[in-house]
């Protein structure tokens, strides 16, 4: 089996979301990891951490607007 290459991740071009998930991931000091092996190389507490934190600062970005109005 080949393995499939993968593109260098151009952080300009990603998603809101996907932004997120990579802010967060540096904030953890997972960045460089998931930059040079991609996220497959991260244990499924380091991307338990990482999805725990998205919802964290998701539901802060409605509360917070939910009393902005």
């Amino acid at each position: 089996m080949s393995k499939k290459k993968e593109k260098p991740i151009d952080l300009r071009l990603i998603t809101p979301e996907e932004k997120l998930k990579y802010e967060i991931a540096e904030e953890l000091g997972l960045l460089d990891k998931v930059l040079n092996e991609g996220w497959k190389s991260l244990s499924s507490k380091e991307t338990g951490r990482i999805g725990g934190l998205i919802t964290k600062k998701r539901r802060e970005t409605i509360n917070h607007n939910k009393n902005i109005t």
